[in-house]
């Protein structure tokens, strides 16, 4: 199960590049996206983890289960107004602790997610209120934690289980709804591993058509929107990594680092721009193949990732464009498994980066930009330390 919703999540990812790349009108939303929605949902988790979950020979003086907690629908469709499918990501803000496990004066957390893949169906009350349910497939993943002589205490578990969720909806535009969501994962006593239930309030945003009007304002504007962009890229440490640490840390946590650190690399990028408004905002779609030089042990390895990119062009002058942009989740294949010795996960992880740059010619047709990146599975497994990314400069050329 746990593969098929993997699996699952990288063909939607590249069934929606597939269709925008044949979408011409980018002042109208993409053809996918018009019947695509995302949630966020914020409520109260209950797992009831205990000294049960302890591999046997262990105790432990107490265990904190923090409750609150996020349910997040990064991508859903609707195939008509009573049927759609959608992908979950689920997770604590506060992750459980263990205590003072056989005195050890420690304070231990165990990392618990729950991802999904299910089907909802909604039935109308009334035109602005409705009832639904979901059902499908969910992936129970938990990172467990071992003690100073590196001997299990709660082991590390990743399964295939079924997915259930129902609730009401408040639908109070085309565009917005609100709604009221509970959720529930059953026990696994071979994995040890409790029920999950989670109550929610949250709301929904449609991808609905855009009106016509605004679609043909938008293709008279005179600021430029390049179609297609080639980067070449130079990663190095020779800044240090004080940038990635500024925007992961607590203080501003807008990104995130990881435990193993590349030293160099080179990338090539290849974007595609299928969606813009009138000035400020464009959404990209790319691939990118990476190859990379670790910090510590000089391991080599690459990468091959498809990713959307969030652009926003701030200031828009004669000379030059300026913008930031965004990208996160980009499904990647990573060729190792094993970086300066440590675990990072297997090979099917995520693409994030951040970073400012320019566009700058006659026609826009020059780019320079410098980012960060970072690679992680998004805890769909256990072992999930991430991978860090140092500044990067890129050349571009668009056309």
């Amino acid at each position: 199960m746990k593969k098929t919703i993997i699996y699952t999540l990288f063909l939607v990812s590249v069934f929606s590049i597939s269709t925008v790349f044949g979408q011409e009108k980018r002042t109208q939303y993409p053809s996918f996206l018009t019947k695509s929605y995302f949630e966020i949902n914020i409520g109260s988790i209950n797992y009831p983890f205990s000294a049960k979950e302890l591999e046997p020979g262990y105790t432990v003086d107490e265990v904190t289960v923090p409750h609150w907690a996020v349910r997040i629908i990064p991508i859903g469709y609707n195939f008509n107004e009573f049927l759609s499918a959608q992908i979950s990501y689920m997770r604590p803000v506060l992750w459980v602790r263990y205590k003072n496990v056989n005195g050890d004066g420690h304070n231990h957390p165990v990392y618990m997610n729950v991802g999904g893949f299910t089907l909802k169906g909604q039935a109308p009350i009334t035109p602005k209120i409705k009832l639904f349910a979901e059902a499908g497939l969910g992936v129970i993943t938990r990172s467990g934690f071992s003690n100073d002589a590196n001997e299990v205490v709660v082991k590390d578990v990743s399964y295939g289980t079924f997915l259930f969720a129902g609730g009401i909806k408040y639908q109070h535009s085309a565009k917005w709804a609100f709604q009221i969501t509970s959720a529930y994962s059953p026990a696994n006593e071979t994995a040890n591993q409790p029920q999950t239930t989670f109550l929610s309030g949250g709301f929904t945003f449609n991808m609905t058509p855009l009106p016509q009007e605004k679609v043909e304002e938008k293709a008279q504007s005179d600021y430029l929107f390049p179609k297609h962009m080639i980067q070449v890229g130079y990663s190095t440490n020779a800044f240090g990594y004080e940038v990635n640490s500024f925007v992961s840390g607590r203080k501003i946590p807008i990104f995130w680092g990881g435990v193993a650190q590349v030293k160099s690399g080179i990338t090539l990028h290849y974007q595609r721009n299928v969606f813009h408004g009138r000035k400020v905002f464009m959404l990209d779609w790319g691939t990118s193949l990476s190859y990379w030089v670790s910090n510590i042990d000089d391991d080599k390895f690459f990468t091959l990732s498809a990713f959307p990119v969030f652009r926003f062009n701030l200031i828009r002058t004669k000379p030059i464009d300026f913008y930031l942009n965004y990208s996160l989740a980009g499904p990647t294949f990573i060729s190792k498994l094993m970086i300066d010795e440590v675990e990072t996960g297997p090979k099917f992880t995520f693409q994030d980066f951040m970073g400012a740059g320019f566009y700058f010619g006659k026609n826009r047709q020059f780019n320079s930009e410098v980012r960060i990146a970072h690679y992680s599975n998004g805890n769909l497994f256990p072992k999930n330390e991430g991978v860090m990314i140092p500044m990067t400069f890129n050349l571009g050329y668009t056309f």
